[in-house]
């Protein structure tokens, strides 16, 4: 993060920032804390007019937050009844306090989660670490979802691909080799958060300023700039203050050596196959770019949406593409 970029945020954050709009605006929605699998979760629920409209939850990733889908719930709940997400150990669901909360932890609590609020069945939906946790929600817990969607598609080629690349279309290799770039110099927040969680938190729980460089950066970094930073600097203090007013910003970060650990992080393999429907939204900027041949190999692909604009932050960056691709894979799924 450049200084003088870091300062024009710190200024703003100072001097012109309103927290209590920010919480009136969340505070007009139904929240609810749930204690499920072992775990405590916020969750955010707003409900269709329709009451037999498909529940649909939606998971966060790292280092967002239920910020992300704010400007999309009213959109959303036209057609769902919405229920957001605080993953255990982000946001309002508070640190986590014991070992092995990997991302099955997460879907597991998540489902357990959609069952108490009345929602046997369900749609889920997510990028980023919740890319994993609706992966994980599809191939384990089929029997409570319905479909699943996702604006980070995991699925790299196993064993039983001779050559994978040949599978890739023209498009697909140029995507793709500009994505392995931008992973190859831009994960060393990864290692770091993946082996030495605690001693990095220290800092990022000591000194606003120094969350605001760590967390920052990565939406300089991973957003679709090209016609200018596309989240206002409001929305981007309101996410960073998720983490610093619930002192969670050790264990969001806990979540990368608990999965690495538990081999269910997003470098971890995976054979498995996700045999609901599954919808995938590809956003130009997004740090995955997977082939859609490697993905049909692991997942029931019923809906596949090439997007013109926006990276890895979906509903944050363009809320309106994110509401309108998932009003269509709705329609897909019939």
């Amino acid at each position: 993060m450049d200084l003088e970029t870091l300062q024009g945020y710190v200024d703003h954050w100072l001097n012109r920032y309103d927290w209590r709009r920010t919480e009136a605006e969340i505070n007009q929605w139904p929240q609810h804390l749930v204690h499920a699998a072992g775990e405590k979760l916020h969750v955010l629920h707003a409900r269709a007019d329709d009451p037999n409209a498909t529940p649909l939850v939606l998971t966060h990733g790292w280092p967002g937050s239920i910020v992300e889908f704010l400007d999309c719930i009213e959109t959303l709940r036209q057609r769902w009844h919405v229920v957001v997400v605080s993953m255990p150990g982000y946001g309002f669901s508070g640190p986590t306090h014991r070992r092995g909360v990997d991302t099955h932890a997460v879907a597991a609590a998540v489902a357990d989660t959609m069952a108490q609020l009345g929602y046997p069945r369900f749609v889920a939906q997510g990028g980023d670490w919740g890319a994993l946790v609706t992966r994980r929600l599809g191939e384990a817990h089929a029997d409570q979802v319905l479909a699943i969607h996702v604006n980070m598609l995991f699925a790299m080629p196993g064993p039983e691909m001779d050559d994978p690349m040949s599978l890739l279309t023209d498009s697909e290799r140029e995507r793709f080799t500009a994505a392995i770039g931008r992973i190859a110099h831009g994960t060393g927040y990864m290692a770091l958060q993946s082996t030495r969680p605690d001693a990095l938190g220290v800092g990022l729980e000591d000194s606003p300023v120094g969350l605001a460089g760590w967390i920052l950066e990565k939406f300089h970094a991973w957003t679709d700039r090209r016609d200018g930073m596309p989240i206002r600097i409001d929305r981007l203090l309101d996410n960073l203050m998720l983490y610093w007013l619930t002192g969670t910003a050790t264990s969001a970060a806990r979540l990368y050596c608990e999965s690495a650990r538990a081999g269910s992080s997003a470098t971890s393999p995976w054979t498995g196959r996700v045999g609901v429907p599954t919808g995938h939204a590809v956003y130009p900027y997004e740090l995955l770019q997977t082939p859609r041949a490697w993905a049909e190999r692991r997942y029931d692909i019923v809906h596949w949406a090439d997007q013109p604009r926006g990276g890895h932050f979906a509903a944050f960056e363009q809320p309106a593409l994110f509401c309108a691709d998932l009003a269509a894979f709705r329609d897909a799924l019939g």
